[in-house]
């Protein structure tokens, strides 16, 4: 098939690229100028930013796609600019989804395959989610409500495009290579400074997902027929009080302190605080059973810190 894959330099992105040019298909490379020359190797290269439309459907009308594929974000500011990086990602999940459902059934793409991400649920209800669980879109903190908004928005115009099957693959929290939790990235020294605590209790859950499993999850999206939303995360949904002490042992740095619960948004940031605390992990047994994909690594303990 010719597939188009937009955020083609993205952390799963670039890796996709490659893995469905080894199942065959003819795969086009969707960057922005700037990046260009971080474009990963592909059939060709077609270059557009996401918020401009015109230029956009250009792009995609001469990558002539059967199936596109949406990674786009703007989260490679994040270490510089957190805020500038989420109200960029927050643009591209509203404007940009909007845009590349009009570019791609313009250009007869039959199918659309979204990222989305798994840990925007609303903190209600037992500690793991399904995909029916409610978003969080009236979270206290403005900034994260907007986030979750824009996940929202990004769902119900990929699900809602006419005469384009769509596909939402809500992501877990990717760890491995080129994330904050890689062993280079930014929450990992972070953690090895001793400067990531821990809230009394940690009873926030996290689902976690690396990289690679993100990527397998993203090829049977594209060449089934399935349409919906499937949280794509690891088996072992984990509380703060289990993953963080482990992932601080597993970079070799302190045990992180403990610190009251009602300090933790001034000292971590809301979101980091909510994650710690209060946050639900999300159950993959649509995307296994539906979708037919499992995690080649069913557990964090297996590799979070580790690369």
């Amino acid at each position: 098939m010719r597939v188009l894959v937009a955020g083609a330099t993205g952390v799963v992105g670039q890796p996709l690229v490659g893995a469905l040019r080894e199942r065959g298909h003819r795969v086009s490379a969707l960057v922005r100028e700037g990046s260009r020359e971080r474009a990963p190797e592909a059939d060709e290269v077609v270059v557009a930013d996401a918020l401009d439309r015109e230029a956009l459907s250009a792009a995609v009308a001469a990558a002539r796609p059967e199936v596109v594929v949406h990674q786009l974000t703007a989260l490679r500011l994040l270490r510089d600019d957190p805020a500038g990086a989420f109200a960029q990602t927050a643009r591209l999940r509203t404007e940009g989804t909007a845009h590349l459902v009009e570019a791609a059934r313009a250009a007869g793409a039959r199918r659309l395959v979204a990222q989305s991400i798994a840990f925007a649920a609303a903190p209600a209800g037992g500690p793991v989610l399904d995909e029916d669980a409610p978003l969080y879109t009236d979270a206290p903190d403005p900034g994260w409500a907007a986030t979750v908004r824009a996940v929202a928005e990004l769902e119900r115009l990929v699900l809602g495009a006419q005469d384009l099957a769509g596909v939402v693959l809500r992501y877990g929290t990717l760890y491995g290579a080129g994330t904050a939790y890689a062993r280079t990235g930014g929450t990992a020294q972070r953690v090895r400074a001793g400067r990531f605590p821990l809230p009394e209790g940690g009873a926030g859950v996290t689902s976690f997902l690396h990289v690679d499993d993100a990527v397998a999850a993203a090829v049977p999206a594209v060449e089934s027929h399935v349409t919906g939303v499937f949280h794509v995360t690891d088996d072992e949904p984990a509380p703060a009080a289990q993953w963080l002490p482990h992932y601080a042992r597993t970079l070799g740095g302190p045990p992180p302190r403990t610190v009251p619960a009602d300090l933790a948004p001034r000292l971590l940031g809301w979101f980091t605080a909510h994650q710690l605390t209060t946050a639900r992990g999300a159950a993959n047994d649509r995307a296994r059973t539906v979708l037919g994909w499992k995690p080649s690594r069913p557990t964090w303990r297996d590799g979070l810190g580790a690369e």
